[in-house]
């Protein structure tokens, strides 16, 4: 059952990641550059920008590609806070159910734009805003804190294989008809909902499995307070269970209340971590929503071709995750780890920038290696580090905590991910210099706001 939690929001969250990325990948389709495809068919049209999709045909295509990327991820920020709050008081499996059945209707009608002729910009706005804490309680509520680093690690590459997968299916149609980039990850995502739903077991409980240790709940026994709940009935600290012992009366375990949204900022760790992931998240999502068109801007390649290329990045992602979560638990330092790898990208980030503007051949390398360092800490916050502090030793045993604190870091960080690509946008007909500059300092201020964490772990 561990490995069938694992499988199955592996590929829940690969589809997530696999219906979000296209909007990067047709972005450069949206507004190409119309002198390359020959002369002008239409003679009443603009001459420079006849082959671009209204409404981002005009000067400012930049600032409303940010704003469509903005607007999907301030609605998934929100959203995140809020989704916290139902997972731990909703069935996860229906909740996650539905929550892909209707990701997958959304992402669906935003490609049907492309069929319906639609040229209004609202309309794409409102299909862009349409889980993550549901999987991540669900793997939590399977797996102990005993090599959590590495396992998270390895489960997190569903990220970067969903963008992967999702940059290739995207690629696909890209430039004969984009509206199926979108179109064809909507189904595979509800699909997925679908079989979620048929086979998703949320609780090691339902088919009679023993919970991870961080599970096991403290009964109301005033006289014992040393006494704990199995799922052979209450223990005391010999070890014996009480339902085998006829002079000591069964004690229930009282069902623990989920923990509110205050109560969760108060545990140690949560607040400093989610300020990191915010700037951490800022960053890789920059590169989620812009790398393509960076491409092809600077080394002018086709959409295809910028698209395929990008997905090295999210290959460094995927090692990444595993060597933090590897690192963190072979060193018992999850802040240090993260800490360490954001210090490294920043110097990175700007060579590869630098070896880029020369030629992109040349920087794949580099693209690896950055990939490696931006989403390792933002993998292992939102995963191994979520689940280390939703199981917080001052919790008590109430293991009703681990989607509230994974909305909270996720949300927070979620706030950075609709900046980075907004600023990006903004920035970016200055110059790309300045948006890799503006990446540079969201890394510096993710390393510093871990400072006090790293020193107490140092301690």
């Amino acid at each position: 059952y561990r490995g069938l939690t694992l499988v199955l929001t592996f590929l829940c969250y690969t589809s997530y990641h696999l219906s979000r990325k296209p909007i990067s990948i047709v972005k450069s389709q949206l507004h190409p550059n119309c002198s390359a495809l020959g002369p002008n068919p239409h003679n009443d049209s603009n001459s420079s920008t006849w082959c671009s999709w209204a409404p981002f045909d005009g000067d400012n295509y930049n600032e409303l590609f940010g704003a469509l990327d903005n607007a999907f991820l301030v609605a998934y920020a929100i959203g995140m806070f809020i989704s916290g709050i139902f997972g731990e008081r909703l069935p996860l499996r229906y909740y996650l159910s539905g929550g892909m059945v209707l990701s997958g209707l959304f992402t669906a009608l935003f490609g049907l734009g492309y069929f319906w002729n639609i040229h209004v910009l609202w309309y794409f706005i409102i299909m862009q805003t349409t889980g993550w804490p549901s999987v991540v309680t669900c793997v939590g509520n399977w797996f102990g804190k005993g090599k959590r680093g590495l396992i998270m690690g390895i489960w997190n590459s569903h990220t970067s294989v969903g963008n992967i997968l999702g940059s290739l299916i995207a690629g696909v149609w890209v430039s004969s008809a984009w509206g199926l980039s979108f179109i064809v990850p909507g189904i595979i995502i509800a699909i997925m909902g679908i079989i979620c739903f048929f086979f998703l077991v949320e609780y090691p409980e339902d088919v009679g499995c023993s919970p991870p240790l961080h599970h096991v709940r403290v009964t109301s026994n005033e006289k014992d307070p040393e006494a704990i709940t199995s799922n052979e009935g209450p223990l005391n600290t010999s070890g014996q269970s009480s339902a085998d012992r006829s002079d000591s009366p069964k004690e229930a375990a009282e069902e623990p209340e989920a923990i509110s949204f205050l109560g969760a900022l108060r545990i140690p760790g949560v607040v400093e971590f989610s300020l990191c992931l915010l700037f951490a998240k800022l960053v890789s999502y920059t590169f989620l929503y812009w790398l393509p068109l960076y491409i092809v801007n600077i080394a002018h390649f086709s959409a295809k071709e910028a698209g395929d290329l990008s997905t090295l990045f999210d290959v460094g992602g995927i090692l990444g995750g595993i060597f933090a979560g590897l690192i963190s638990d072979y060193a018992g330092g999850r802040a240090t780890t993260c800490c360490v790898m954001l210090v490294i990208a920043a110097p990175m980030l700007f060579l590869y920038n630098h070896v880029g503007q020369n030629g992109i051949g040349t920087s794949i390398g580099m693209l690896i290696v950055c990939g490696a360092l931006v989403n390792g800490p933002y993998a292992l916050i939102t995963t191994a580090v979520s689940a280390d502090l939703g199981t917080h030793e001052s919790l008590k045993g109430n293991a009703k905590a681990l989607s509230t604190v994974t909305a909270i870091i996720d949300g927070t960080g979620s706030i950075g991910a609709a900046l980075g690509p907004l600023l990006a946008g903004l920035i970016s007909p200055t110059g790309w210099n300045n948006v890799f500059y503006m990446l540079i300092a969201a890394d510096v201020l993710a390393c510093l706001l871990l400072a006090r964490v790293v020193v107490k772990e140092i301690r």
